[in-house]
């Protein structure tokens, strides 16, 4: 579990410092737009394009690595490989200074990691047993904190340029996924390995939601939730700078970034392992999904930093706790144990996604407004959608 979350962390440093802070500021140091608006919509459109790649990228390394038959083990060589082009991504992306290289750079960065956590998720179903997974699924979720606020300190205090700043969190996220790469992966045996065609990995993409009510569901419990919290979260900078005119901005995300971290972590712990005892996942997720909703409300009806706070603190504790018990929750909903990696990366697009098409829905309803009401209204209502999902989930308790 210690290199399972090691390999978590340096995932979610690499991912969500670019999404909080160094992309919009890089894209917004290019532009240098007369109007802020035009900022916020084109971070927006480059989210929304890699929200394309994410799509073909999770369900397909999934079912590749499903049939992988490498000595190194099925999910191993796609962690490393997606890896290395993640990192090399980000470094290639402090380079750039023309905004459609930007979002070049930020399609491979973003394709990367799709492949990396595609096989590292699917690694859950395949060694770890079910009532044990709310843990181990809380370790999974609670580095998402930690590498915000670890990202956000690193780059904001002590490598401030824009290279050194993709650089640093390059290297960090290769560093911390060694360990996990040198746990042993067992070999699927080439008799058991599926044939290999176009046609075969297409077809299985599609799982039907009348045969399998509960995977479509969750899955659509997901896009709600997720949608609902990259509403709230993705355009925080934008909305402390432009929409409160906080002329301490950057100082303030970190803050928010803490409170948040600090109800993440223990809300994806305890729950998890609260969850492992009483047997039960729905009940979690739902309120879970409420209260995302809560937070969001406050925001839209009392924008300030010190609501804010509060609303930090709130999705924290809510988001933590989806984190650990929906991704635990999706593991016992999948429809073929021979194809876990497969259909988990479907299940993992529901997160991927909505994290980038997020951004885009948000910035979309700023251009139309020209404030940031409607933005956490949104959030508020796809959350609450959400909630009402996960309740149609029969199979799992």
């Amino acid at each position: 579990m210690a290199a399972f979350a090691a390999a978590w962390l340096g995932i979610w440093m690499a991912q969500l410092t670019p999404v909080q802070l160094l992309l919009p500021a890089q894209i917004d140091a290019e532009l240098h737009p007369d109007d802020w608006i035009e900022s916020v919509v084109a971070f927006g459109v480059v989210s929304g394009i890699a929200a394309v790649f994410v799509v073909i990228a999770y369900p397909l390394t999934g079912a590749l690595s499903d049939r992988t038959t490498s000595r190194f083990g099925r999910r191993r060589p796609w962690i490393a490989g997606g890896a290395v082009l993640f990192a090399g991504s980000l470094v290639l992306l402090g380079l750039q200074h023309e905004l459609w290289a930007i979002g070049v750079a930020w399609v491979g960065a973003t394709i990367g990691f799709c492949v990396m956590t595609a096989a590292l998720t699917a690694t859950i179903s395949d060694q770890v047993p079910v009532e044990q997974r709310g843990v181990v699924s809380g370790w999974m979720s609670a580095p998402q904190a930690v590498g915000i606020i670890l990202g956000l300190v690193l780059v904001t205090m002590v490598f401030t340029g824009q290279l050194t700043g993709y650089a640093v969190i390059a290297a960090a996220l290769l560093v911390l996924a060694v360990p996990f790469l040198l746990r042993p992966d067992a070999p699927l045996a080439p008799a058991e390995r599926a044939r290999v065609t176009a046609r075969g990995i297409l077809s299985s993409l599609w799982i039907s939601p009348r045969a399998h009510p509960d995977f479509g569901w969750t899955l659509l419990s997901r896009v709600l939730v997720s949608i609902g919290n990259a509403l709230g979260t993705s355009l925080l900078l934008y909305f402390l700078m432009f929409g409160l005119g906080d002329p301490n901005a950057e100082d303030d995300l970190l803050v928010l970034t803490l409170i948040y971290m600090v109800f993440v972590i223990i809300a994806s712990l305890a729950f998890g392992r609260l969850s492992d005892a009483l047997g039960r996942r729905r009940i979690f997720v739902l309120l879970a999904s409420a209260l995302q909703g809560v937070a969001a409300l406050l925001l839209a009806v009392m924008p300030s930093v010190a609501v804010a706070m509060v609303a930090a603190g709130l999705l924290g504790l809510a988001y933590g706790c989806f984190l650990s018990v929906d991704q635990a929750l999706a593991t016992q909903v999948l429809p073929d144990p021979a194809a876990r990696g497969k259909d988990l990366g479907i299940m993992n697009i529901a997160t991927a996604v909505p994290q980038s098409i997020g951004p885009l829905l948000g910035a979309l309803a700023v251009a139309a407004t020209g404030s940031f009401t409607l933005v956490f209204a949104l959030g508020a209502a796809f959350a609450f959608a959400g909630a009402v999902a996960v309740s149609r989930v029969r199979g799992v308790r």
